[in-house]
């Protein structure tokens, strides 16, 4: 395990992961769960967070992130997952498709993490996208089922995130990236790593 892995108390998963249960129901969603199975199904290995667990260093708590992957391209990334649905009904009935905010907290921390983990990691995004509404609406790539749900991965690089967001409310501290934007930046995860079977 690398020397930074074990000051920050990360361990890896056994076999790629015995993931706890992801059985989910549309009101109780565990996404980073079931980004979780995506990668076991994948055999794509990676190494969970606690929740609890922050790094400070400096002095400055940083945000914990979700995972570390290894995709066996030439960096590994340091991921925080983000669940969304796909499309967001608003309580009006509207359907947004890509949402992606964020919150300033979330842009900080990762950015935070890269420094601490050096050039051979980079930081990204993963949007878990619970998907609904018409297939052809869907993002690309085949969807990943997790019981009764349907999921699409997409992922975005941390740099490539903060060089096109903007700020989305002054009062919940978030920012987010224009829909045309992010379609532009954003890949599926399964463009990385081993080809699905």
């Amino acid at each position: 395990m690398p020397a930074r892995q074990k000051r920050l108390g990360l361990r890896p998963k056994a076999a790629l992961g015995r993931g706890r249960s992801t059985g989910m129901t549309s009101t109780n969603i565990d996404y980073e769960a079931a980004f979780e199975s995506y990668l076991q199904a994948r055999q794509i290995p990676y190494v969970p967070a606690s929740k609890t667990h922050k790094g400070v260093f400096s002095g400055a708590r940083i945000k914990s992130f979700d995972l570390l992957v290894y995709p066996g391209t030439d960096r590994h990334w340091i991921v925080d997952v983000k669940g969304r649905q796909f499309p967001y009904r608003s309580s009006k009935g509207a359907r947004r498709y890509w949402e992606n905010w964020v919150s300033q907290e979330d842009l900080d921390g990762l950015g935070e993490w890269q420094r601490v983990f050096g050039d051979d990691f980079e930081a990204r995004f993963v949007f878990a996208y619970l998907l609904d509404g018409p297939p052809d609406r869907w993002p690309p790539g085949p969807a990943f089922e997790v019981g009764d749900q349907r999921f699409a991965f997409m992922t975005v690089a941390l740099v490539d995130y903060r060089s096109h967001c903007r700020r989305r409310s002054s009062s919940w501290d978030t920012v987010s990236v224009p829909r045309d934007a992010f379609r532009q930046i954003v890949q599926p995860v399964n463009h990385f790593g081993p080809r699905p079977p």
